[in-house]
């Protein structure tokens, strides 16, 4: 695509074929009603957050780089982040995953180096789902009691708990010390003669023996006494990613196995599929149609781990790459969850637009990744490469799905917003911010560090820079000065970086408090962007509204142009705010320090502007 120059600033395929995509872009009657207010997810890092370790040596151990626990989640850490405009906990990484550090006198084997990303390993690499990661407690012991603990506390400053789940894969050495009674682990009951068997966990290259894939030396070349260029697994499973290889290359996911889900080799199914109509269906119907159903083990295997969770206070979850596993599992689990706890909340990390509608409306996810379409525009527009008028086009798109679609600037996958490899500064990333957070219904994520300007430069070892490290023991800098040795009242942070948190904290609760971005959504860019006079490319603006609040949003994604310019508001919003000519006042929500006219005559809206740099303006009327 040719560059556009904008001085922007801030402002695997499905194992098996899943049912194809049904035209589902219809207002579909949802039985189940949605949220009357914003949600705010803030996704933390539970091994970074609480590190006060400044050191950052790569591949750095423990002893040498900290690491954070449960605990560090004070009371007045937790209020803190509430008081940002926070509603829900993600706590990622919380799930006991494989890990290279000995706990062998609490009775958890050792992990093996050549199967274990990093030092300190992958979040989604999950070794035992009835248990946590016993990095993250005081005593690992009564790890398990820590984490609820921390539920607790969480709960009773008024914010909810998620954590993960990773239906798609498990660690290669998957054991599960803590299972319930009555729980078989994950493959004690393979045939592990055939590669395919429905009632199998794992898929299987019968005969065979898994290799360890080429990499780079795992622990940076450091001695151990497993790292020995074998790993025992015979015979060999399929990889995380679908990889039926033997011996996995270095870019797959190597250090998982493949769970199977009733998904045949050749990508037909061997379950009960849902009837047609089942798309407009209730959670409860869904689970009623379930109900005696005999399907896959490894559908009751995951359905009985959520289960687990919930009963232990968790108000919802977030699943990762949920669309390599298929829809009808989710409809069996999520209308499980629901009936267990209507309210609970259900994340899913989805690629696949195609796709979106059949893991919302049959699959009865309640919010997916919005990446592949919002996020990736702003990405775009931001480095020079769109105009922003193509965030009309999204919207307008996903208008009957648009509440489902949670949205982001920032997660452990991605790179930090303030990177020089996306938005280049805090600052240029505050229009996309604003962007993100009011032009939907749907919830906004915020990535810990994000709200001062965190930029992931480290380089941690495995971890690469640009993202703050999921593989390492690691400190996060601007996080720590927030942090402020525990006290979590940013004493160290400088002023710019007080400043940002101010700004986030502004717009997020300002988007959890306002009735109008729970209501209609009409851009105003096109009809600007053809006849306004001085309305520079980095421009963007757009309305929302409900019967008791009207706002205009504008934005300037341009880092070095002020623009004036005088602003239209097109008659056919004029007639639905049901205007009279005048004048009307309109003032910013943002800093309350911006007011300014909106004047209708002859039906039609005008308002003059002036916007820096990076700045947006919530107009109010």
């Amino acid at each position: 695509m040719k560059k556009i120059t904008i001085v922007a600033g801030i402002s695997v395929m499905l194992l098996a074929t899943a049912c194809k995509t049904k035209d589902l872009k219809m207002k579909v009657v949802q039985k189940e009603s949605v949220s009357n207010k914003k949600e705010v997810v803030y996704q933390v890092f539970t091994r970074l957050f609480g590190n006060k370790n400044s050191t950052n040596k790569p591949w750095g151990t423990i002893e040498e780089n900290g690491v954070g626990k449960f605990n560090d989640f004070t009371k007045t850490a937790l209020l803190e982040i509430k008081d940002l405009g926070v509603t829900y906990m993600w706590y990622t990484g919380v799930p006991h995953h494989a890990v290279i550090r000995d706990y062998s006198a609490i009775g958890i084997s050792n992990d093996d180096p050549e199967v274990v990303k990093g030092r300190a390993g992958s979040p989604y690499a999950v070794k035992d789902y009835y248990n946590v990661n016993p990095d993250l407690a005081v005593n690992p012991d009564n790890r398990l009691q820590e984490f609820e603990a921390l539920i607790s506390r969480t709960h009773k400053v008024g914010l909810k708990v998620i954590i993960d789940i990773v239906p798609n894969h498990i660690a290669r050495k998957y054991e599960g010390k803590s299972n319930p009674d009555g729980v078989r682990d994950f493959g004690a009951d393979d045939d592990t003669t055939v590669e395919y068997r429905r009632d199998n966990n794992f898929y299987y290259i019968p005969n065979t023996r898994f290799e360890i894939p080429d990499t780079d030396k795992p622990l940076n070349g450091e001695k151990n006494p497993l790292i020995d260029g074998k790993f025992n697994e015979f015979p060999a499973k399929w990889t995380g990613n679908g990889s039926r290889k033997a011996k996995p290359d270095r870019n797959d996911w190597y250090e998982t196995v493949k769970v199977n889900y009733g998904i045949r080799p050749d990508g037909s199914k061997d379950f009960p599929e849902l009837p047609a109509g089942f798309e407009t269906k209730s959670y409860q119907e869904h689970y009623d149609f379930w109900k005696g159903k005999d399907v896959p083990d490894s559908w009751d295997k995951f359905k009985d781990i959520a289960l687990y969770w919930t009963a232990k206070g968790i108000d919802g979850f977030r699943f990762d790459m949920a669309e390599m596993v298929p829809f009808e599992f989710w409809s069996y689990m999520n209308s499980a969850i629901k009936v267990n706890n209507p309210d609970a909340f259900l994340l899913a990390e989805v690629y696949n637009p195609k796709e979106y509608r059949n893991y919302i409306h049959l699959g009865k996810m309640d919010y997916l990744y919005d990446k592949v379409e919002t996020y990736d525009k702003l990405k775009d527009v931001i480095q020079g490469r769109a105009l922003p008028d193509g965030l009309s086009d999204i919207q307008n798109g996903m208008a009957d799905i648009e509440h489902h679609m949670l949205h982001f600037l920032d997660n452990h996958d991605e790179q930090r917003l303030a990177s020089p490899e996306f938005a280049g500064t805090p600052q240029k990333g505050k229009p996309l911010m604003v962007v993100s957070t009011t032009i939907s219904t749907s919830p906004t994520m915020v990535y810990f560090g994000q709200e001062v300007g965190e930029a992931g430069n480290e380089n941690a070892g495995f971890g690469t820079h640009s993202r703050t490290s999921i593989f390492d023991y690691i400190g996060v800098p601007s996080h720590q000065r927030w942090m402020n040795e525990g006290k979590f009242d940013g004493g160290q942070l400088t002023q710019e970086e007080k400043d940002l948190r101010d700004f986030y904290k502004r717009l997020l609760n300002f988007s959890v408090n306002s009735s109008a971005l729970m209501g209609k959504y009409q851009e105003i860019q096109s009809v600007n962007r053809q006849t306004t006079a001085g309305y520079d490319p980095g421009i963007y603006a757009y309305t929302r509204w409900s019967d008791t609040q009207k706002l205009i949003v504008l934005t300037n994604f341009s880092w070095l142009t002020t623009s004036a310019f005088e602003l239209k508001i097109p008659s056919d919003i004029i007639k639905k705010w049901n205007l009279k000519d005048g004048n009307y006042t309109i003032t910013d929500q943002l800093y309350n320090t911006s007011s300014t006219l909106l004047q209708v005559v002859n039906g039609e809206g005008k308002v003059q502007i002036t916007i820096a740099p990076s700045e947006s303006f919530i107009y109010q009327l």
